[in-house]
Parts: structure tokens; sequence; C-alpha cells
């Protein structure tokens, strides 16, 4: 994928823009600008009747979005109604070129580069439509947006942060345990359906304290509170930051 280098000339152009976690505040002024410009925007629903994360950040700047149904919510890999979702996904953006448009955006949470359904629209179009010219835009992710909100400083120095997603796999709280074992700052995605057992890791190693928990980052019904405070299930989309242990002396792990 290249970067968004703007120009409406050339070939046909899908853009993928990351709108951040949920507060519009925190879409880049390139994000806004091509939301605005583009001749099609899309936004990744569950259901075309219900309005997804995405599409209730790209409403503050336009009201041209119109809904593409993504299997948002499967699990278990590459199912077939996810395929089905990102060929007809696809299909849509084909469709909106053969009518005319020069610039086809899609919304996607956080960054269209990190764990982003827009991946694998991307490469079905390009499948589809080889001259297409992918690009992206920079989003906030949901670790800096928690960062930022709980005041908690990812990394200094020479730490390391390790992202790990907890959202499937046989057994994927293992990729957690081993980035406490071995890594300085460790930040969990999605990880509402191991909840219990991230926090029972962090006990056993010695890293409750200092962890931070946050879901609906920027929007109605916000929660942000240390995970020592957890107890029962979480919501799917939610971000644990757990900080690297440092020196109270400044610059320590310079």
């Amino acid at each position: 994928m290249t970067t968004e280098r703007g120009g409406r000339n050339g070939p046909p152009r899908l853009v993928g823009i990351g709108v951040g976690p949920g507060d519009p505040e925190l879409v880049t002024v390139q994000g806004v600008r091509i939301l605005r410009e583009a001749d099609v925007v899309l936004v990744p629903v569950m259901a075309l009747d219900e309005e997804g994360r995405a599409e209730s950040v790209v409403r503050a700047y336009t009201d041209g979005a119109e809904r593409v149904v993504f299997a948002l919510n499967d699990r278990g890999g590459v199912t077939p109604r996810r395929a089905a979702a990102w060929d007809a996904a696809a299909a849509r953006v084909v469709r909106a070129f053969d009518e005319g448009a020069a610039t086809v955006a899609f919304a996607t949470i956080g960054d269209p580069n990190v764990y982003s359904t827009f991946t694998y629209l991307a490469q079905t179009v390009r499948e589809l439509r080889p001259e297409t010219e992918i690009a992206t835009v920079p989003g906030i992710t949901a670790m800096q947006d928690l960062a930022a909100r709980s005041g908690t400083v990812l990394a200094e120095g020479s730490e390391s942060i390790g992202l790990v997603p907890l959202a499937g796999g046989a057994d994927p709280v293992a990729a957690f345990r081993a980035a406490l074992a071995t890594g300085d700052t460790v930040v969990a995605y999605k990880f509402g359906a191991v909840a219990a057992e991230v926090i029972e890791a962090l006990k056993e190693a010695g890293r409750l304290d200092g962890a931070r928990y946050g879901t609906r980052l920027g929007l109605p019904g916000e929660e942000i509170r240390p995970a020592r405070e957890l107890s029962g299930p979480v919501p799917y989309l939610s971000t644990l930051i757990v900080p690297g242990h440092r020196r109270t002396v400044r610059g320590g792990r310079l």
C-alpha cells in the first residue's frame, strides 16, 4: 500500500481512512479533507439498519456515507460470512468506479494498517481491478487514545511495546503471557472473551498494578479504570495497557 498522496487524475483510488477509536475530534485534517472530497464514502457495519462506530465518526464531517455490511463480529478465521462480506464490499467499490467515481473512501476505526478490515477490502479490490491505487490515511489507535485518556506513558527510552490481539487462536492468552514475561509495555486488544484469564495472568506476572483498561473511548458510555478493578465480562472491543517496569529516576530507561 502507499500513503495518501492527493490528486484526482490517473487510475481510480481506494483510500482507507483511519478515524480513530470514536471521538470525531481525533480524525486528522487529511482524513476529513478526503472524506469530504471523495466521490463515495463507505463505512463498515454489522447490519444495514445499525450505525457502526466508524460511521458515527464520519457523520460529523459528511452526510454522504454509505453502509456496507462486514462480518465484524465473526470469529474463527475466514468464515463464509466474512468472505462474502469482503466480496460484496469490493464489488460495491468496483461498481462505484464503473459509475465514474475517481476516489472511494473507506472509513475504519483506529488505523487502516493495524488490524483493520480495510486490508481485506483493498486486497479484494486489487484482484478485481488491478490498476486501482490503494492509499491509506493513518488514524489514532485505541492504545494511543487510552494512554492519553488514562495518563499512561506507553514507552520511554529503550522500552519495547508489544501489541497482542486476543480474539482468536486455540490459546490466545498464551501469547499475552509470553509478552508479559519478555517485554516491557504490553497492550492487549479485543480481550473481552478472555478477560478473567488476562487478569489472572497479570496477577501471576506481578504486573496488575499500573495496568489500565478502557472501552468505548470517546463515545457515550466510555469506561477507563485500573485493570485491578475489573470483574466479570467486558466488551469485545476493549483495550488493556500494561506499562513496563520503570525506575523512579528521570530518564532511567535511556
